[in-house]
């Protein structure tokens, strides 16, 4: 046995066969929960990694996840490990030539979709020559065209292949691959060992404690164990957060809770129902609509179960963590940093905020490096987040950019992350914001990141994102997009700047705002910067704007 996902969740099946492992929810409340365990999570994704066997799918060909979130998605993504196959992610959101490019630049053999999306895998696959088996899931809406590559359905794939597993031999070195951006430009396939991809992104079994020695050593925990851990990642699978927080708790043997969708109130409802533990979601674009519910109409919902709500992706605010633990006390609110290329690093220290910035204990493998000479950097002085050891092969088809961002220094391996950070004496991190979004405006330095920060803590401000503008005499100057609290009084330009005063350095504070009805994010809720440069710059339509 190795250090392979597929060989390490066989271990826990048989260690704990008959405990519940998965409760998925398409329409939550209704009693109409599919409820799985382990062992009977197990058979699914055999038999689905048979039939993708018979049909000629093998080690290394790559099979991609055009699913919302599901039973479907974890049986597909297990199937795949199983036969050594490589399951690709791929964004429900993405339209017919984003789906083209995807496709084609993953080397998709294989797909699994779901059938509301079958008008665009139709559009899509006349493309896309070397896609040449298609699973659907569910039934396809009235009307909708039909592949000219007729899908199995899924449940004629179940029943055609084996519950026994019969599956060869696999390697710590098998392969799989998380598509990560799209907000600043094309998605990027990362590739992961799995060996590497357990001790980055999944602790290496114990994310908040000692990484197991030995692949055997897993299982052993969870026989020394109980249960009563229940996982709720709500964002969904198709970004690495999500799915990544599922096998983390499959190693701990303990349950995941699923929904189809994001929606705020049966989030709460199943948080009672399941006595749920831990959530995570993304930024306060997901934590704020709880709040929202908690007090409004679903006020006195039983969160007494839950232990900890993490943030991957983007920051927790102050007023929304403050508002959140008024309403449900002795929860941890943790924000945690990492990212496709590195899986997790880190989580915030309490004294994180707009006055002093987004601070981290990392661990021993994270630095702040100098992004030309990949040495290390002094204290206080600005350079890029990286990370050493256990880290991508490179990025799928990207050559240039694989050299780009992974180097090799002081005899290891590193990947350059796209934050920009600052190191203090003790070891402790400041994140600035990502490099690419930097605003330049008179030769200063400005990191959206901060200054939404402090826009957020504003209480009229519901949401907000900052971006550069042109500006003839700074080059760049700093804009605003701000959706207000449903509501709220009047808030204009000057009472923007007048708060932020307090907060920022004067050349940070934003010159020019545009309110708008709506911030636009992604479905986990990280920040779109094309869609805000663009309203802040007036080539999309906002509710309105000013500058100063």
């Amino acid at each position: 046995m190795e250090y392979n996902l597929a060989d390490l969740f066989e271990s826990i099946v048989d260690t704990v066969p008959d405990r519940e492992a998965l409760v998925y929810a398409d329409h939550p409340g209704t009693g109409a929960e599919r409820r799985l365990t382990y062992a009977e999570l197990d058979r699914a994704a055999n038999r689905l990694a048979h039939h993708l066997s018979d049909h000629g799918i093998g080690p290394g060909d790559h099979v991609g996840m055009h699913l919302y979130n599901g039973v479907a998605y974890l049986q597909a993504v297990y199937a795949c490990l199983k036969i050594r196959a490589v399951p690709v992610n791929v964004n429900y959101r993405y339209v017919e030539e984003e789906l083209v490019y995807l496709y084609r630049d993953a080397d998709l053999v294989a797909l699994v979709f779901d059938a509301e999306f079958t008008d665009r895998v139709a559009a899509a696959l006349p493309h896309t020559p070397k896609l040449r088996h298609l699973i659907r899931v569910g039934t396809p809406p009235a009307g909708a065209p039909e592949p000219h590559l007729p899908p199995v359905p899924l449940a004629e794939a179940e029943a055609a292949g084996s519950p026994a597993r019969g599956f060869g031999p696999r390697s710590a070195d098998d392969q799989i691959i998380i598509y990560t951006g799209g907000t600043t430009g094309m998605p990027k396939g990362v590739m992961w060992r799995h060996k590497d991809i357990f001790f980055s992104g999944m602790g290496g079994g114990a994310p908040t404690g000692e990484p197991v020695k030995r692949p055997h050593e897993l299982a052993e925990r969870v026989a020394a164990g109980g249960e009563g851990i229940v996982f709720f990642p709500t964002p969904p699978l198709m970004h690495g957060t999500s799915t990544l927080t599922a096998f983390i708790a499959f190693h701990f043997g303990q349950k995941v809770v699923l929904h189809r969708k994001y929606v705020p109130e049966e989030v709460l409802r199943t948080i009672a129902r399941e006595k749920v533990t831990s959530v995570s979601l993304v930024g306060d674009a997901m934590l704020r609509p709880l709040v929202d519910a908690l007090g409004g109409p679903l006020k006195g919902t039983d969160c007494s179960s839950l232990f900890s709500v993490s943030s991957s992706g983007a920051i927790l605010s102050e007023t929304v963590r403050a508002q959140f633990s008024a309403l449900v006390p002795n929860v941890m609110l943790l924000n945690n940093f990492g990212s496709s290329e590195s899986g997790f690093n880190g989580t915030a220290t309490d004294d994180s905020g707009p006055d002093r910035g987004f601070r981290l204990r990392v661990n021993s493998r994270m630095a702040v490096v100098d992004p030309a000479t990949h040495e290390l950097a002094p204290a206080g002085e600005v350079g890029r987040l990286a990370l050493r050891g256990h880290v991508p092969l490179g990025y799928y088809n990207d050559p240039k950019k694989t050299a780009e961002t992974f180097f090799e220094a002081h005899g290891d391996r590193w990947v350059l992350l796209g934050d920009m950070a600052t190191v203090d004496d003790e070891g402790i991190v400041t994140v600035l914001g990502r490099g690419s979004q930097c605003i330049n405006s008179g030769g200063e330095k400005v990191y959206p990141e901060e200054v939404e920060q402090a826009l957020k803590a504003h209480p009229d401000v519901y949401d907000a994102l900052v971006a550069g503008v042109p500006d003839e005499r700074w080059g760049n100057r700093v804009a605003a997009v701000v959706q207000l609290r449903d509501g709220s009084g009047p808030l204009d330009l000057d009472g923007i700047q007048t708060h932020c005063r307090t907060r920022l350095a004067g050349y940070k504070i934003p010159r020019a705002v545009v309110f708008t009805d709506h911030i636009q994010r992604s479905p986990s809720g990280k920040a779109d910067y094309r869609w805000a440069k663009a309203v802040a710059a007036g080539e999309r339509e906002g509710a309105g704007g000013r500058e100063g």
